[in-house]
């Protein structure tokens, strides 16, 4: 039980359940968490549909990827809420007129 006794230090301590540093796959848990959050906003802007299909497009790219390499429930966690963020925010900016809505014609 001496594992159970040892501190955490950090913000993010709750992403290194096992014991291990993981900065890579933290850094992409939360990547794909504030990335996901920006996308959601955005979406409800239909005038933003091109900040948020894209920003939704890298962060279910993102997540999908992270998901791939993610070493601890917590890291998943983050990686699934910025998923779900991620979609609902490209599935908007899709509705709202996509990822070169505008730009081509």
């Amino acid at each position: 039980m001496a594992q159970a006794a040892r501190p955490q230090h950090g913000l993010l301590s709750f992403l290194d359940t096992d014991g291990k540093a993981h900065p890579r796959e933290n850094a992409i848990a939360v990547a794909t968490l504030l990335i996901g959050l920006i996308s959601f906003v955005t979406a409800y802007f239909p005038g933003l549909h091109l900040v948020s299909s894209w920003t939704g497009l890298i962060g279910m790219l993102g997540g999908a990827w992270g998901q791939l390499i993610s070493a601890t429930t917590g890291e998943r966690f983050l990686l699934i809420i910025g998923l779900g963020a991620s979609g609902v925010g490209f599935y908007l900016g899709m509705a709202h007129g996509g990822l070169f809505g505008g730009l081509l014609g």
